[in-house]
């Protein structure tokens, strides 16, 4: 069973069914811990995700699979050198999950999450 540690950030709003939900929460984890190699919060609405390039595909799937359950994300995928860009946003109602999903990132990057 889930716990609150681990899906914390998963809105109340998600219509991903919740037996499914620390399997994307997974999923996420695992992009986060082995492909970001940085993440900057440009606004309260927005968060920036550098990933390794051969992460995108990977990366792409799981976001368009996210805004099938929670259809206020917006993910944009962009280039910056030899690295992806992942912009991701939510509507100013939504804020508390990115704050809580980029503590979730920030945790995957500096190995505080078990």
């Amino acid at each position: 069973m889930a716990s609150e540690e681990t899906t914390g950030w998963v809105p109340d709003s998600c219509s991903l069914p919740t037996v499914d939900r620390p399997l994307r929460v997974a999923e996420f984890d695992g992009l986060f811990g082995q492909s970001v190699l940085r993440s900057v919060r440009v606004s309260a609405t927005r968060l920036d995700l550098v990933l390794a390039a051969d992460a995108e595909a990977a990366a792409r799937d799981l976001a368009a699979r996210e805004v099938g359950c929670c259809s206020f994300f917006r993910f944009d995928f962009d280039t910056a050198g030899s690295d992806v860009v992942i912009s991701i946003g939510v509507p100013p109602s939504h804020t508390d999950v990115l704050d809580a999903l980029a503590q979730r990132i920030g945790d995957m990057t500096t190995g505080q999450t078990r």
